[in-house]
């Protein structure tokens, strides 16, 4: 498996031969270059570098090997051990630090891991930060600290608590108004760090809840992607719990699902929607989603008056930087990706997830009917496995010729744009893939342009 150095980190399996995967002498390699990165933009000054891990079986090796690199590499560590992404950005905005490093592959399964590299913002590096550092880790003209330069661990203390309680004193999050409620939610966590914070966060509003695969053990329970397909096991125990309704996360807490009373998705796509009708209602703004996010944002937006909504690459530091530029009060991705600027610039699953049970806890209905007051879209996500016959740059200016005469947009792969339906074709960030994301008003409509295009993409590339 090569190594897949990207936007969203450094990224591969554990083990086998290093530059192929991600060995110890991988992590090494580009730990310190990140480290020399930082160094650049902090000349002479000390730096403070915040670590932090999901639950996966390798993350304890990764993390000592991230943390021993700092240190010797003249770097001060704040570690705070099992922590989600955005905690582990949290911390570092909140301790003031230079950087910070999350050890997670999000929703890849068990076998990988990733470096996932934070500005002083506790904000994703940006592209030309991200080659930056992908070129230092070629250059091996660099002699480390002697004995007297190494750094040295300022502490070892878990964030997710006072993650919460920011979160918690959110002036959108009425804490009262849902404990009021008392609902009864079940949590599926996939045996990560989530089964440690989402459950608390949600007693904390006064919630009864039901743990499913919340041992953060790194065992996932299921694929950790919180797709339909793989949520069964919840759909069933919301509706033998008679819960109000079940939240799903992934394995580094930065996407967010929500399961409906009667079992049924309401839809990864709609977290989003949902909780930015909720800002929208209290703080009219613009808002922001990537290019493979549903129409349903838009439509949302533009029913509150001088509201805009507008598309970004995909990738969360286009979003921000979109969002930046925009002035947007909320924003996010697709994936279940909530974005609230006056926590934090990072998909933040527990912000969505207190946001969403104040939103909810104000209606006098249920998941399915709340689900019902939106926009009905349906989306199908397919992919195509990348072999070296495969050139993908031909494949998206063929596209983008064949369908020249619609609304193409080509800031990241092609997006076509038809009157009722769209198509997103893209190489992915994080796996050797192209995905083809497609959006129609029925779920055969969708499925149906997914198989067209992927029927052309046979044809020309000659499969």
């Amino acid at each position: 498996m090569t190594l897949i150095k990207s936007i969203s980190g450094i990224r591969g399996t554990i083990g086998g031969a290093q530059g192929d995967n991600l060995t110890p002498v991988d992590i090494v390699k580009f730990t310190t270059a990140y480290v020399r990165f930082l160094s650049e933009k902090n000349s002479g000054r000390r730096l403070t570098i915040v670590v932090g891990r999901d639950a996966r079986i390798s993350g304890t090796m990764v993390d000592d090997i991230i943390e021993g690199t700092l240190l010797g590499c003249g770097a001060d560590v704040i570690n705070v051990g099992l922590c989600t992404t955005p905690g582990t950005e949290m911390a570092v905005i909140t301790h003031k630090a230079d950087g910070g490093i999350i050890i997670t592959a999000s929703h890849n399964p068990r076998q990988w891991n990733a470096l996932k590299l934070l500005n002083e913002k506790g904000e994703f590096l940006n592209d030309a930060e991200g080659k930056r550092v992908l070129a230092l880790a070629e250059d091996t003209d660099f002699a480390f600290p002697e004995i007297d330069g190494i750094g040295k661990v300022i502490s070892r203390e878990p964030f997710n608590d006072e993650h919460i309680k920011q979160v918690l004193a959110l002036p959108l999050v009425d804490v009262e108004s849902v404990r009021k409620r008392r609902f009864k939610v079940v949590v599926d966590a996939v045996n990560s760090v989530g089964g440690i914070v989402i459950p608390k966060l949600l007693r904390e509003l006064g919630c009864e809840v039901v743990e499913l695969n919340c041992d953060p053990t790194g065992e996932f329970a299921h694929n950790p992607e919180p797709l339909p397909e793989n949520l069964t096991q919840i759909s069933q125990a919301i509706v033998e719990h008679k819960a109000d309704l079940g939240v799903v996360v992934d394995p580094d807490v930065d996407r967010l699902a929500f399961v409906s009373e009667d079992g049924s998705m309401f839809v990864e796509e709609y977290t989003l929607v949902a909780v930015a009708d909720y800002v929208l209602s209290h703080t009219p703004g613009n808002t922001v989603s990537n290019l493979s996010s549903s129409r349903a944002l838009r439509d949302v937006t533009e029913r509150y008056a001088g509201c805009t909504y507008a598309a970004s690459a995909v990738g969360e530091v286009n979003v921000v930087a979109k969002m930046k530029e925009m002035g947007a009060v909320i924003g996010g991705e697709g994936n279940g990706g909530v974005i609230y600027p006056e926590l934090h610039y990072g998909r933040d699953a527990l912000v969505g997830v207190a946001l969403f049970m104040t939103y909810f806890s104000q209606l006098d209905m249920t998941m399915t009917q709340l689900r019902r007051t939106y926009p009905a879209y349906f989306a199908s996500k397919n992919k195509i496995q990348l072999t070296p016959s495969i050139d993908v740059d031909k494949v998206m200016r063929e596209m983008k010729g064949r369908y020249s005469n619609e609304n193409v947009n080509d800031i990241d792969g092609v997006k076509i744009d038809f009157a009722d339906c769209w198509v997103h074709l893209r190489k992915s960030n994080t796996e050797p893939i192209i995905r083809i994301y497609t959006e129609a008003r029925t779920m055969a409509e969708a499925d149906a342009l997914a198989k067209r295009f992927i029927a052309e993409i046979g044809e020309i590339c000659g499969l």
